[in-house]
């Protein structure tokens, strides 16, 4: 089969046209888009710089950082002897009133502190019959206590050595009769003496007579026994030592009667029980925390902040808290606590806050996420500028546009805020300034 030349020449040249045609359109086309970009580029003026007028007004500084409530108080309770568990009667989540028994020892462990406090009680009720005893001072109608065998009395009496011979009216002329000594007894010391026959002169080393010592007297306050007694030298030991008995007695009772009341777990605050360690037969030991209770009542936040904003932050600093199940609503509070050593994350080193709500909601769950926000410093009415206006260049100091013309000017700071800086000199109310550069 022969093949049509003039046909396939017809066929390339209009393909030829084609092509020519398209390539036509797309200059065209080019051609009208940059005409087009060129007058739009000349006749756009460019936008005029944002600015805003320098006002007074409130300036705060704030950070923020978020936290988890916690409660204020958290008792570990336990039993105070050791034991078999017999009876618990909470789980966690129960809300308990303050003074509610919450779980109890085996009888036989409580029959066993019962007993010591028995003990106990005998062994105070001895001691104290022993610094009664030690107290009972000596008769005093009858004298010093016996040197050889603490008991019984014995007079003390003072013999003068003295004698007088004197002659009787009835005796024949000539004649003496010696008169006896006048003795003198003395039922105590500084006691004036009873003179029988003859002299009423103080015996010599009678208590109050000058001259000689005698070798029988008692010191006044003392004992016949050279320093012994009830009231002096080792007296004073025994009773010493009994009133340490007494006192060592008492405080083996109550620690006894307190390992007795520690036998059953009573709730010493209205909250809610947060854990139970153990379970009925379990063994536990004396201390062994077996239920966590929570002051749910007294709700609070705990948070940490990092070092750079921690330095601002101070006890009694105004604070508001958002929760998250209520994020419309935020809740007024104060920081309570600051910790003042940090914690390092191995990364940055931050510093533990307590937060109180002013006014805690109702319902609050242990754990739940908090948003935290602490005023750390306030000026009411300040000259004030965005601080996106401002272009910090030193400590103090910084630098702002103004005017229509952009003019930089260093001006001095103030307190600077989140959303407005103070200035303290360099501009006045009403000067206008580049909003941000």
């Amino acid at each position: 089969m022969g093949v049509d030349l003039k046909r396939l020449r017809r066929t390339r040249r209009t393909r030829r046209a084609r092509r020519g045609v398209a390539g036509a359109v797309v200059v065209l086309l080019l051609g009208a888009a940059g005409a087009w970009a060129l007058t739009a580029t000349a006749d756009e003026a460019p936008a005029p710089a944002v600015t805003v007028a320098v006002d007074r007004g409130p300036v705060v500084a704030e950070v923020a950082t978020s936290g988890t409530v916690q409660p204020a108080t958290t008792r570990g309770l336990a039993f105070t002897v050791a034991g078999t568990v017999q009876s618990v009667a909470v789980r966690p989540g129960d809300v308990v009133r303050a003074g509610q028994q919450l779980a109890a020892i085996a009888d036989d462990d409580a029959a066993t502190a019962a007993g010591v406090v028995d003990r106990a009680e005998d062994d105070l009720a001895e001691a104290r019959d022993a610094l009664a005893r030690a107290r009972t001072p000596a008769d005093d109608a009858t004298g010093a206590t016996d040197c050889a065998t603490g008991s019984g009395a014995r007079p003390v009496a003072w013999r003068s050595p003295e004698s007088t011979t004197t002659a009787t009216p009835s005796a024949p002329a000539g004649s003496a009769t010696a008169q006896p000594r006048p003795t003198a007894t003395v039922t105590r010391p500084g006691a004036t003496p009873s003179v029988t026959g003859g002299s009423t002169r103080a015996p010599t080393g009678a208590p109050g007579a000058t001259g000689g010592g005698s070798p029988r007297t008692s010191a006044p306050g003392g004992s016949a026994c050279a320093g012994e007694g009830t009231r002096g030298g080792g007296g004073a030991d025994l009773i010493l030592a009994a009133q340490r008995r007494v006192n060592q007695a008492e405080a083996t009772l109550a620690e006894a009667r307190e390992a007795l009341a520690g036998t059953t777990i009573t709730a010493p605050i209205r909250g809610t029980v947060l854990s139970v360690a153990g379970k009925v037969g379990s063994k536990v030991a004396r201390g062994a925390t077996l239920i966590t209770l929570a002051d749910t009542y007294a709700m609070q936040v705990e948070a940490t902040f990092p070092e750079a904003d921690a330095a601002a932050l101070a006890v009694g600093q105004d604070a508001t808290l958002a929760l998250a199940d209520q994020p419309d609503q935020a809740f007024p509070a104060t920081v309570v606590q600051v910790d003042p050593v940090g914690s390092s994350d191995g990364t940055l080193v931050r510093y533990g806050v307590v937060l109180s709500f002013s006014d805690a909601p109702d319902d609050l769950l242990v754990g739940q996420s908090a948003a935290v926000t602490v005023e750390t410093g306030s000026v009411p009415d300040a000259l004030r500028v965005p601080s996106t206006a401002l272009h910090e260049t030193a400590e103090g100091t910084g630098a702002v546009r103004v005017g229509t013309n952009s003019e930089p000017r260093t001006v001095t700071v103030g307190l600077r805020g989140g959303q407005y800086t103070e200035i303290t000199s360099g501009l006045s109310v009403g000067d206008l300034v580049l909003r941000s550069w």
